[in-house]
């Protein structure tokens, strides 16, 4: 097999630092990542915050009373645990305290997509994952390059940290 040229790139840029989330209620949402969630919380303007967790990457969490729509699942936002019994611990509190922070369509932990994950939605109807990965997120997956056949996909793909 040839090896492919990579192509240079049209922009130049250095870093994916952030990404934008939506929040009815700004005061809530800061309580919500903060005392949940564990976050690092800033107000950033009178509509909104900038959380982070583990490392440089942030969100903005934006104000936005009246929100369209509830985020689909493909658009997920995920947290990283190193263990499937870790997993199984976080969607226990998830569930316990679902009634105290808004949370809904919990999913049960199962193996997908070569992880061991589950998902829920909050008050603010944005989708949170929460995965077992081993540290430095999906960089291993990186390391691995492009994947053939269903890739990840596939129920027997092999990844760091998953018992199957």
């Amino acid at each position: 097999m040839d090896a492919e040229v990579k192509t240079e790139p049209a922009l130049k840029l250095n870093f994916l630092s952030h990404g934008t989330l939506e929040s009815k209620d700004l005061e809530r949402s800061r309580k919500f990542f903060e005392e949940f969630l564990g976050c690092d919380v800033i107000r950033t303007s009178p509509i909104s915050l900038l959380i982070r967790l583990g490392g440089e990457h942030t969100y903005a969490v934006v104000e936005q009373k009246k929100r369209q729509d509830v985020m689909g699942v493909l658009y997920h936002n995920g947290f990283d645990v190193e263990t499937q019994e870790e997993v199984d611990e976080a969607h226990k509190v998830v569930v316990e305290q679902a009634e105290k922070w808004g949370l809904h369509k919990i999913t049960k932990p199962i193996l997908q997509h070569g992880t061991y994950s589950f998902y829920f939605w909050d008050y603010d109807d944005n989708c949170w994952e929460i995965l077992t990965n081993p540290k430095g997120g999906y960089t291993w997956l990186f390391e691995q390059g492009d994947q053939v056949g269903k890739g990840h996909m596939d129920k027997k793909f092999e990844r760091p940290g998953v018992k199957t």
